[in-house]
This record gives C-alpha cells, structure tokens and sequence, in this order.
C-alpha cells in the first residue's frame, strides 16, 4: 500500500498547526475550522483552559489518521480493480 495521501494529510496538520504557532492566525480562525480535536475540545468544555500543546498534537495525528484511512480505501479499490482483470 502506497502512503501517499497519508504523508500529504499528515503534511497539512502539520501546515496548519505551525500556521497557528507562528501568529499568522491571530484569531485562530483557521487552526479551529481545520482541527477536529478542537471541535470536540469546544463541545465539552471552555477553549481558553485547553493546553495549546496536545491539541496540536492530537490535530496531526487525527490528519494522518484521516489520510491512513483514505490510503486504505484507495487500496482496497486498486486491489479490486486489479483483480477484475
């Protein structure tokens, strides 16, 4: 299986967490849309007293996951396709 699509998602959580760190965000707006981490951290309680440094953390690894997950599907159809052959 190719990993492809796994690097480039882990790539933009990466892109968009270093985004938020370096201030060019000033109102988080991109870093809250991009982040379901954060969209479940808003759910259950105030933003304000969630640590900055597991939310970045937890944003790549939900952005590999989410690429793991396409990967494995386009797996699946390569190795279907092939096998109709």
């Amino acid at each position: 299986m190719r990993y492809s699509v796994t690097i480039a998602a882990t790539l933009i959580g990466l892109a968009v967490c270093l985004f938020n760190a370096t201030g060019y965000d000033p109102h988080n707006f991109i870093f809250f849309m991009l982040s379901v981490p954060v969209w479940i951290a808003e759910l259950l309680g105030d933003i304000h007293n969630v640590a900055v440094l597991p939310m970045y953390i937890l944003t790549v690894l939900t952005w590999a996951a989410l690429g793991f997950i396409a990967d494995s599907i386009i797996s699946r159809q390569r190795a279907r396709y092939s096998g109709q052959r």
